[in-house]
């Protein structure tokens, strides 16, 4: 696909210095771009590659323009990152477009009894929507997953190939789940009797609000009673493990490998690093900004960035450093004890 730049700028905005018929086949990063290509800087520490970079027209903010312009085309705005963003979308959306429309429902797809489906609807090869479910307008289900009994999905949702979607539960608009996620298995309730554990069953659903992305194998459990809730807007990454009965609010963002115990409150508009991990029970406020690999076990309602992750270090140091924090209660202790000897 080729297009010009006074085509993108017509379609996004932004102010471009440079011919309007320059075609464009490709973004790349500023590294690998060639000619015909197009990138972007979002950050001023970068701007030592605008030298180096071969791409025919770099998006960049006001403050860089005229140094970009001397090497090339530049489309100027506020937030290049964000203009980026948008520019993604919409040159897959031209890419879908050229493409010849694909059978709406695949030979081999299994639909229940009573189920609604749009028209618009498609359903993959070996997909299978059970008796009772919802597809809203532009449902797009993947190749092998599975819609469960009475789930309703919002318009433009997208599951992607292999994704469990359960019984029961709901997702808004917009949504995208991605290969392999496992929304609404039962959540990890068991009641210890005797040495042993006797099944609670999880009798809630889960609850996706609009425009939610979903990575690659995450879970979402199904609430005990009520529904495991994920507000609007919510953004997760892969191997994310959300527990029964978690209330994530409204445009909070999670990367890999985040786990989430059960009936955690979490605010809106918070961000959580790689492998952070908040106990059950507690409660987050909206934006908290809690640093990659932290454990969070106390509740946070003031809004902030906070860390809990012990320095890296060479082993034996660390070793050191390990043993010497274990001490600190009876440093403590014995600092006191000497305070009270010193001012009685």
């Amino acid at each position: 696909m080729s297009v010009g730049l006074g085509d993108i700028v017509q379609a996004l905005g932004g102010e471009l210095r440079g011919q309007a018929d320059c075609e464009i086949h490709r973004i790349a990063s500023l590294e690998s771009a060639r000619p015909g290509e197009i990138s972007f800087i979002a950050h001023a520490r970068f701007r030592t590659l605008i030298a180096s970079t071969q791409a025919s027209c770099l998006i960049v903010r006001e403050d860089l323009a005229d140094e970009a312009e001397q090497r090339g085309a530049v489309i100027v705005t506020r937030d290049p990152y964000l203009y980026y963003a948008r520019l993604t979308r919409w040159w897959v959306a031209r890419l879908r477009a050229g493409r010849e429309p694909l059978a709406l429902i695949h030979p081999s797809a299994v639909i229940g009894a009573a189920v609604q489906l749009h028209p618009s609807v498609r359903i993959g090869a070996g997909a299978v929507v059970d008796d009772g479910a919802v597809l809203a307008e532009g449902v797009q289900i993947g190749a092998q997953a599975h819609v469960g009994e009475f789930a309703t999905l919002g318009a433009g949702t997208r599951l992607a190939a292999r994704v469990e979607f359960g019984a029961a539960c709901r997702m808004g608009e917009r949504g995208l789940v991605h290969t392999g996620a496992v929304i609404g298995a039962d959540g990890f309730g068991f009641a210890p009797f005797e040495g042993r554990w006797e099944r609670i069953e999880q009798l809630g659903g889960v609850c996706i609000g609009n425009d939610v992305d979903i990575g690659a194998n995450t879970c979402i459990d199904r609430g005990a009673l009520d529904d495991t809730l994920i507000e609007d807007g919510v953004k997760l990454d892969n191997l994310i493990q959300i527990a029964h009965n978690v209330r994530i609010g409204a445009h909070t963002a999670m990367a890999g490998c985040v786990g989430v115990a059960g009936s955690a409150r979490i605010g809106s508009g918070c961000t959580f690093g790689g492998a952070a991990m908040i106990l059950g029970h507690l409660e987050i406020g909206d934006h908290v900004h809690i640093s990659a690999a932290s454990v969070v076990m106390s509740s946070i309602l003031k809004p902030g960035q906070y860390s809990g992750v012990f320095p890296i270090d060479e082993n034996g140091s660390w070793e050191k450093n390990a043993a010497t924090l274990r001490q600190l209660h009876t440093l403590r202790s014995r600092l006191r004890a000497l305070e009270k000897k010193i001012n009685p």
